[in-house]
């Protein structure tokens, strides 16, 4: 059976009509979508308009050869498994073809049992370069399979979120900069029948026209100076998967007819192309802006926004989610204290904490905590260690002006651990492992630092 390959694409190229039909109806029982042709040029047209997951070819043909479709399959589409169909006097040239990117051959006549085995081998292996592609591009980014929080704010998108998921339709996330949207959206996929396919991520704020084109919808060879390859596009990547586009409302007006065309009919053109391609998707966008004030604006398409918010979900504000502010806290405690002296929040600063107003948000909670770890002396974190803007009144911290984004980017995670370090050093007099046992690291981790930092002791 096919397993976890099933309803997997795969194209026939063969001169011989009867054994195309005869293959054909066995995959078609084995829940394959089979397509075939009978020349090698009819199968670069069929490569060219559909996407395939693996291509069983037969070498000779009446006018273009298995080969030459081979190498058209390596420079257009090398996550395509080709599986040679060879006659017994054809190994040679089969054995060429593994060389020249092949996944295997089969010996005609074949048993169908045994090329069962090798065309599920090989879609296995493609789904294992499409995986290798998306980690190495950090596309599909590591996230925790839950959501932290208990606030009923959060259960009611979780809820909602959850139905979401049971459906293929598109999805727009709102909220503002630093709720999680990525994380929900990762979150409806793992929990939708897609799971087992690739969840692909781009930051539509993060590149400019041209590029986020290419890499949305790929480019032909020399369609422009240093298109060297044919390159896939990640619709192409994520087929039958999800395809999350982080601050949707960024795109640019010229790149959003595209978008339209592609979630009215999955019908797309790589940059250079005229052919159009077909991708199966589900797209989840998600904007910390209003597009309905944007379109109005003539900011955003109308059209592009009712195609995309079938569903709509809105996280709220981690100020209004005051329960999950302690439960974020000590996950981020957890994720980030140093193994050999896990640090706490003391009462007075889980006081200062729940009382604060995140503009933020999670990520802003999230970068509290790790400066926190650094700051923190003992095993608790007080509230000085959290190094809120407040001013401090009988007992009690109240904020003030918040800190803006911007401001918390000038000093790095880098630059605070070594005025955390010298600080320390220097109340100890630089007494190294009564100072490493209070940062909670090894004399060896504390000279490490010492050097890399070029530390030097206070004259006293």
């Amino acid at each position: 059976m096919a397993g976890n390959n099933k309803n997997a694409k795969i194209l026939i190229c063969d001169d011989d009509e009867t054994l195309c039909y005869l293959l054909k109806e066995q995959l078609l029982e084995e829940d394959f979508s089979v397509d075939t042709v009978y020349d090698g040029k009819f199968a670069i047209d069929a490569l060219k308009k559909n996407t395939y997951d693996a291509l069983l070819l037969d070498l000779n043909m009446k006018e273009v050869q298995g080969e030459e479709v081979l190498k058209f399959v390596s420079d257009y589409n090398a996550t395509i498994q080709v599986i040679i169909l060879s006659a017994q006097g054809e190994m040679r040239k089969a054995i060429e073809c593994i060389k020249a990117g092949a996944y295997d051959f089969i010996t005609k006549p074949y048993e169908f049992e045994e090329l069962l085995i090798t065309l599920n081998r090989a879609l296995e292996h493609k789904e294992l370069l499409v995986k290798t592609e998306l980690l190495t591009k950090e596309i599909h980014k590591k996230s925790s399979d839950t959501i932290v929080g208990d606030s009923p704010q959060l259960k009611r998108v979780l809820s909602l979120s959850n139905k979401a998921a049971m459906s293929d339709s598109n999805i727009l996330i709102e909220g503002e900069t630093g709720t999680g949207k990525e994380l929900l959206a990762e979150y409806i996929h793992k929990h939708s029948a897609r799971n087992e396919k690739p969840f692909v991520v781009i930051n539509c704020a993060s590149l400019p026209d041209q590029l986020i084109e290419s890499e949305l919808f790929g480019h032909e060879k020399g369609a422009f100076t240093d298109a060297k390859n044919t390159k896939q596009g990640l619709v192409e990547i994520a087929h039958g998967g999800t395809l999350f586009l982080d601050e949707i409302g960024e795109l640019s007006l010229a790149l959003q007819p595209k978008l339209l065309r592609f979630l009215e009919n999955g019908e797309y053109r790589r940059i250079g192309g005229i052919t159009n391609l077909t991708s199966n998707v589900r797209v989840i966008g998600a904007t910390n802006k209003n597009l309905l004030e944007e379109s109005d604006k003539k900011g955003f398409r109308k059209d592009l926004l009712f195609r995309l918010n079938v569903i709509t979900l809105t996280i709220p504000p981690l100020r209004e989610r005051k329960d999950d502010v302690l439960l974020l806290a000590t996950h981020f405690l957890k994720e980030k204290s140093p193994i050999r002296s896990p640090k706490k929040l003391s009462s007075e600063a889980e006081e200062v904490l729940t009382s604060y107003s995140f503009t933020g948000n999670i990520r802003e909670l999230e970068h509290i905590i790790e400066r926190a770890i650094i700051f923190a002396d003992g095993e608790y974190i007080m509230p000085d260690d959290l190094n809120l803007p407040h001013t401090y009144q009988k007992g009690i911290y109240t904020q003030s002006a918040p800190i803006s984004e911007d401001v918390e980017e000038i000093l790095s995670m880098e630059d605070l651990e070594k005025w955390h370090i010298q600080k320390i050093l220097n109340r100890n007099h630089w007494d190294r492992t009564r100072t490493a046992t209070q940062l909670g690291i090894s004399p060896k981790t504390l000279y490490t630092k010492i050097k890399k930092y070029e530390l030097k002791p206070v004259k006293y």
